[in-house]
Protein backbone atom coordinates (compact mmCIF):
# COMPACT_ATOMS: atom_id res chain seq x y z
CA UNK A 1 0.00 0.00 0.00
CA UNK A 2 1.49 3.41 -0.96
CA UNK A 3 2.47 5.79 1.83
CA UNK A 4 -0.22 8.44 2.43
CA UNK A 5 0.87 11.85 1.14
CA UNK A 6 -2.10 14.24 0.99
CA UNK A 7 -3.49 15.67 4.20
CA UNK A 8 -6.73 13.72 3.68
CA UNK A 9 -4.82 10.44 3.32
CA UNK A 10 -2.66 11.25 6.35
CA UNK A 11 -5.74 12.16 8.39
CA UNK A 12 -7.45 8.90 7.42
CA UNK A 13 -4.32 6.86 8.27
CA UNK A 14 -3.90 8.50 11.69
CA UNK A 15 -7.60 8.01 12.44
CA UNK A 16 -7.32 4.34 11.47
CA UNK A 17 -4.36 3.87 13.78
CA UNK A 18 -6.25 5.55 16.63
CA UNK A 19 -9.26 3.30 16.02
CA UNK A 20 -6.93 0.28 16.01
CA UNK A 21 -5.70 1.37 19.47
CA UNK A 22 -2.16 1.95 18.24
CA UNK A 23 -2.60 5.24 20.06
CA UNK A 24 -5.22 4.56 22.76
CA UNK A 25 -7.41 7.20 24.47
CA UNK A 26 -5.12 9.53 26.39
CA UNK A 27 -2.10 8.32 24.40
CA UNK A 28 0.36 10.81 23.00
CA UNK A 29 0.95 10.98 19.25
CA UNK A 30 4.40 11.52 17.73
CA UNK A 31 5.43 15.12 17.08
CA UNK A 32 4.40 16.61 13.76
CA UNK A 33 8.03 16.67 12.64
CA UNK A 34 8.28 12.91 13.25
CA UNK A 35 5.02 12.27 11.42
CA UNK A 36 6.19 14.42 8.49
CA UNK A 37 9.28 12.22 8.16
CA UNK A 38 7.20 9.04 8.50
CA UNK A 39 4.74 10.11 5.78
CA UNK A 40 7.34 11.78 3.57
CA UNK A 41 5.22 14.94 3.59
CA UNK A 42 5.68 18.59 4.48
CA UNK A 43 5.06 19.47 8.09
CA UNK A 44 2.30 21.87 6.97
CA UNK A 45 0.48 18.93 5.36
CA UNK A 46 0.66 16.90 8.58
CA UNK A 47 -0.37 19.97 10.58
CA UNK A 48 -3.51 20.39 8.49
CA UNK A 49 -4.45 16.73 9.02
CA UNK A 50 -3.92 17.11 12.77
CA UNK A 51 -5.90 20.33 12.86
CA UNK A 52 -8.89 18.64 11.24
CA UNK A 53 -8.65 15.72 13.69
CA UNK A 54 -8.65 18.27 16.51
CA UNK A 55 -11.64 20.08 14.96
CA UNK A 56 -13.42 16.72 14.73
CA UNK A 57 -12.86 16.20 18.47
CA UNK A 58 -10.63 13.14 17.99
CA UNK A 59 -7.38 14.57 19.34
CA UNK A 60 -6.40 17.43 21.62
CA UNK A 61 -3.47 19.66 20.67
CA UNK A 62 -1.65 21.58 23.38
CA UNK A 63 1.39 23.77 23.06
CA UNK A 64 4.48 22.30 24.76
CA UNK A 65 2.74 19.05 25.76
CA UNK A 66 1.95 17.85 22.22
CA UNK A 67 -1.07 16.04 20.80
CA UNK A 68 -3.02 13.33 22.63
CA UNK A 69 -6.00 11.16 21.72
CA UNK A 70 -9.06 12.45 23.56
CA UNK A 71 -10.38 10.21 26.30
CA UNK A 72 -13.91 10.88 25.03
CA UNK A 73 -14.23 12.10 21.43
CA UNK A 74 -16.31 15.27 21.14
CA UNK A 75 -19.25 15.26 18.76
CA UNK A 76 -19.76 18.53 16.95
CA UNK A 77 -22.26 19.83 14.42
CA UNK A 78 -20.06 20.63 11.39
CA UNK A 79 -21.11 22.41 8.23
CA UNK A 80 -19.09 21.93 5.08
CA UNK A 81 -19.25 24.08 1.97
CA UNK A 82 -22.02 22.46 -0.09
CA UNK A 83 -22.15 22.60 -3.89
CA UNK A 84 -25.71 23.50 -4.87
CA UNK A 85 -25.55 21.45 -8.10
CA UNK A 86 -24.75 18.32 -6.09
CA UNK A 87 -27.42 19.20 -3.53
CA UNK A 88 -30.11 19.44 -6.22
CA UNK A 89 -29.02 16.39 -8.21
CA UNK A 90 -28.81 14.22 -5.08
CA UNK A 91 -32.47 15.11 -4.47
CA UNK A 92 -33.25 13.60 -7.89
CA UNK A 93 -33.92 16.91 -9.65
CA UNK A 94 -32.43 18.48 -12.78
CA UNK A 95 -30.02 21.32 -12.12
CA UNK A 96 -29.63 24.51 -14.15
CA UNK A 97 -27.40 27.54 -13.52
CA UNK A 98 -27.60 31.11 -14.82
CA UNK A 99 -25.20 34.02 -14.39
CA UNK A 100 -27.26 37.18 -13.96
CA UNK A 101 -24.52 39.76 -13.50
CA UNK A 102 -20.74 39.91 -13.17
CA UNK A 103 -18.60 42.99 -12.55
CA UNK A 104 -15.24 43.98 -11.10
CA UNK A 105 -15.72 46.92 -8.76
CA UNK A 106 -14.23 48.63 -5.71
CA UNK A 107 -15.80 47.07 -2.59
CA UNK A 108 -18.66 48.98 -0.98
CA UNK A 109 -18.01 50.27 2.53
CA UNK A 110 -19.84 47.44 4.31
CA UNK A 111 -17.81 44.81 2.45
CA UNK A 112 -14.45 46.53 2.91
CA UNK A 113 -15.07 46.65 6.66
CA UNK A 114 -16.40 43.10 6.86
CA UNK A 115 -13.57 41.53 4.82
CA UNK A 116 -10.81 43.89 6.09
CA UNK A 117 -9.94 44.89 2.54
CA UNK A 118 -7.20 47.46 1.91
CA UNK A 119 -7.76 50.74 0.11
CA UNK A 120 -7.61 50.27 -3.65
CA UNK A 121 -8.69 46.64 -3.55
CA UNK A 122 -10.97 45.23 -6.23
CA UNK A 123 -13.63 42.58 -5.82
CA UNK A 124 -15.60 40.53 -8.30
CA UNK A 125 -19.33 40.82 -7.68
CA UNK A 126 -21.56 38.07 -9.05
CA UNK A 127 -25.32 37.57 -9.03
CA UNK A 128 -26.27 33.99 -9.92
CA UNK A 129 -29.39 31.86 -10.02
CA UNK A 130 -29.69 28.12 -9.44
CA UNK A 131 -32.74 26.13 -10.57
CA UNK A 132 -34.21 22.77 -9.58
CA UNK A 133 -36.38 21.08 -12.22
CA UNK A 134 -36.79 24.47 -13.87
CA UNK A 135 -38.00 26.24 -10.72
CA UNK A 136 -35.99 28.92 -8.88
CA UNK A 137 -34.07 27.33 -6.02
CA UNK A 138 -31.28 29.66 -4.81
CA UNK A 139 -30.36 33.31 -5.37
CA UNK A 140 -26.59 33.84 -4.94
CA UNK A 141 -25.07 37.27 -4.27
CA UNK A 142 -21.28 36.79 -4.04
CA UNK A 143 -18.18 38.95 -3.61
CA UNK A 144 -14.66 37.56 -4.25
CA UNK A 145 -11.51 39.24 -2.94
CA UNK A 146 -9.24 39.51 -5.99
CA UNK A 147 -6.17 40.18 -3.85
CA UNK A 148 -6.64 36.73 -2.29
CA UNK A 149 -7.89 34.99 -5.45
CA UNK A 150 -6.36 36.78 -8.47
CA UNK A 151 -7.40 33.99 -10.87
CA UNK A 152 -11.04 34.92 -10.21
CA UNK A 153 -10.53 38.13 -12.18
CA UNK A 154 -10.47 36.26 -15.51
CA UNK A 155 -12.45 33.15 -14.54
CA UNK A 156 -15.44 32.37 -16.77
CA UNK A 157 -18.50 32.01 -14.58
CA UNK A 158 -20.96 31.92 -17.46
CA UNK A 159 -21.14 28.11 -17.50
CA UNK A 160 -20.05 27.23 -13.97
CA UNK A 161 -21.07 28.81 -10.68
CA UNK A 162 -18.45 30.59 -8.55
CA UNK A 163 -19.07 28.30 -5.58
CA UNK A 164 -18.09 25.20 -7.58
CA UNK A 165 -15.03 27.02 -8.91
CA UNK A 166 -13.92 28.26 -5.47
CA UNK A 167 -14.39 24.87 -3.77
CA UNK A 168 -12.13 23.31 -6.41
CA UNK A 169 -9.53 26.09 -6.59
CA UNK A 170 -9.16 27.65 -3.13
CA UNK A 171 -8.87 25.96 0.30
CA UNK A 172 -10.10 27.69 3.44
CA UNK A 173 -8.90 27.69 7.02
CA UNK A 174 -11.84 29.49 8.59
CA UNK A 175 -15.50 29.94 7.78
CA UNK A 176 -18.15 32.08 9.44
CA UNK A 177 -21.74 31.05 8.66
CA UNK A 178 -24.95 32.79 9.71
CA UNK A 179 -28.52 31.53 9.21
CA UNK A 180 -31.54 33.80 9.30
CA UNK A 181 -34.98 34.60 7.99
CA UNK A 182 -35.00 37.54 5.61
CA UNK A 183 -37.64 39.61 3.83
CA UNK A 184 -37.38 39.21 0.07
CA UNK A 185 -36.09 42.30 -1.71
CA UNK A 186 -37.64 43.33 -5.01
CA UNK A 187 -34.65 41.82 -6.89
CA UNK A 188 -34.79 38.55 -4.95
CA UNK A 189 -38.57 38.31 -5.38
CA UNK A 190 -38.26 38.75 -9.15
CA UNK A 191 -35.75 35.90 -9.38
CA UNK A 192 -37.29 33.55 -6.80
CA UNK A 193 -40.87 33.94 -8.06
CA UNK A 194 -42.29 35.30 -4.82
CA UNK A 195 -43.57 38.61 -3.48
CA UNK A 196 -41.37 41.39 -2.07
CA UNK A 197 -41.39 41.11 1.71
CA UNK A 198 -42.02 37.34 1.76
CA UNK A 199 -40.07 35.56 4.50
CA UNK A 200 -37.25 33.50 3.00
CA UNK A 201 -34.39 31.40 4.38
CA UNK A 202 -30.95 33.00 4.05
CA UNK A 203 -27.35 31.92 4.64
CA UNK A 204 -24.45 34.38 4.85
CA UNK A 205 -20.98 32.84 4.63
CA UNK A 206 -17.47 34.27 4.68
CA UNK A 207 -14.40 32.10 4.16
CA UNK A 208 -10.76 32.90 4.84
CA UNK A 209 -7.41 31.40 3.92
CA UNK A 210 -4.54 31.97 6.37
CA UNK A 211 -6.12 35.14 7.77
CA UNK A 212 -7.18 36.67 4.42
CA UNK A 213 -10.84 36.91 3.42
CA UNK A 214 -11.55 34.95 0.25
CA UNK A 215 -15.25 35.44 -0.39
CA UNK A 216 -18.48 36.68 1.18
CA UNK A 217 -21.77 35.37 -0.13
CA UNK A 218 -25.45 35.71 0.69
CA UNK A 219 -27.58 32.75 -0.43
CA UNK A 220 -31.36 33.20 -0.41
CA UNK A 221 -33.60 30.20 -1.00
CA UNK A 222 -37.09 29.79 -2.44
CA UNK A 223 -40.06 29.71 -0.08
CA UNK A 224 -40.40 26.53 1.96
CA UNK A 225 -36.71 25.59 1.80
CA UNK A 226 -35.59 23.19 4.52
CA UNK A 227 -31.97 22.61 5.54
CA UNK A 228 -30.93 19.27 7.08
CA UNK A 229 -27.50 18.24 8.35
CA UNK A 230 -26.28 14.91 9.75
CA UNK A 231 -23.24 14.20 11.90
Amino acid sequence: MPTPSTYREIKADILGRIQAQEWPPGGRLPAETELAVHYGAARATVSRAMRELADDGIVERRRKTGTRVRLSPIRQARFGIPVVKTEIEEAGAAYRYALVRSEIVPPPDFLRARMSLPAGADVRHLICMHFSDGSPYQFEDRWINLDAVPDAREADFAAEGPNEWLVRQVPFTRAEISFSATDATLQQAQHLDCNPGDALFSIERQTEWEGRAVTFVKLVYRRGHRMTTRY
